[in-house]
Parts: C-alpha cells; sequence; structure tokens
C-alpha cells in the first residue's frame, strides 16, 4: 500500500509590528526589519506536509498604518483565498483589528480563512510571545472554516467580534 503525501500551502504575509522587530544593542532601539520572521521563526518548525508561502508586504508598526495599506493587504488576501489559499497576516497588534476588519469588509466569500496575528514582544525576548502565536496560527489556518479571525494567545476570535485590550495585554471578544 502507498500513503499519498498531501501537502498543504499556507500563505504568511508579513506586514512587520512587533513581532518582526529586533533590537539593536548600540542605541537600545527596536526597528522593523523585513524578512525577519522567516529567518527565525518559520525556519524553526517543522512541517513536512505543509509548504509555505512568504513575503514581506510591509515592514510598518501598525500604529503607522492607514487605509492604503489596510487596502494592499486586503488585495493581497483576495488573490490567495480566492484560490483556497489559507492566509496568515503577521502584523502589528496596535491596529491588528482594524486591518482585519477591513478585510472582513471588503473581502466578500472568502475560500479559505485568513488568521492575523502578532506579539506583544519581539520575538527575540525571552518573554516573547511571537512563536507561540505564530505555531497556534498556523493550526488554525488547516482547521478553521473560511472567514477572518484573530489567534492570540491560545485563543481564537472571528472577526469583528475581536478587540484589543491594553489593560489585559491581549485580544478580547466583542459582541
Amino acid at each position: 500500500m502507498q500513503i499519498k503525501k498531501h501537502e498543504k500551502k499556507i500563505v504568511v504575509i508579513s506586514t512587520g509590528g512587533t513581532i518582526e522587530k529586533t533590537y539593536d544593542e548600540l542605541d537600545g532601539s527596536l526597528y522593523n526589519r523585513g524578512a525577519f520572521l522567516k529567518e527565525t521563526l518559520l525556519s524553526r518548525i517543522r512541517l513536512p506536509h505543509t509548504e509555505f508561502e512568504y513575503f514581506s508586504l510591509m515592514s510598518k508598526d501598525s500604529i503607522d498604518m492607514n487605509d492604503e495599506d489596510r487596502k494592499l493587504i486586503s488585495d493581497e488576501v483576495r488573490k490567495f483565498t480566492s484560490i483556497g489559499h489559507p492566509v496568515i497576516v503577521v502584523h502589528g497588534t496596535d491596529t491588528m483589528e482594524l486591518s482585519a476588519k477591513y478585510c472582513f469588509e471588503n473581502i466578500q466569500d472568502p475560500k479559505a480563512p485568513v488568521i492575523f496575528t502578532g506579539a506583544m514582544k519581539p520575538f527575540g525576548f525571552i518573554d516573547s510571545d511571537a512563536y507561540q502565536n505564530l505555531v497556534e496560527s498556523l493550526l488554525a489556518a488547516q482547521i478553521l472554516p473560511a472567514g477572518f479571525y484573530i489567534v492570540f494567545h491560545n485563543e481564537i476570535f472571528e472577526v469583528p467580534h475581536v478587540t484589543k485590550s491594553k489593560a489585559m495585554r491581549t485580544f478580547v471578544k466583542t459582541n
């Protein structure tokens, strides 16, 4: 008996945000550096039956994003979900819900799940939540039905019923 290997393709779109920030020892600053996610996080995950298509769409702190940026994100998400590929959008947490809601409102009938995730602390910090959130998003992208979600801290939130709680330092469900 021959067992067929079924490859799954997940598209990972990076937009920047805290998850992709690196620390500069010389001046103590944090800054976004493109391709950091691919070089560090995705290269450490063993998923022999999953193909990744990764690209850095932009390298912005989400506070600096505007509706032109959200349209660019939405256009890329639409392109991949229309052919049935799950998409993970790595995004800064400050305006993640705005970008997720923009996609929710502007993409009708996605053919695959769209997961937004990020981190409260950069990957390089010992107590970072980056690795956890990305791994959970990879699993969620394979098991959730088509739609829009924020996956964060072991929770799945349906868009648009989600907001960031600065007091709790995570996302919470809204009505």
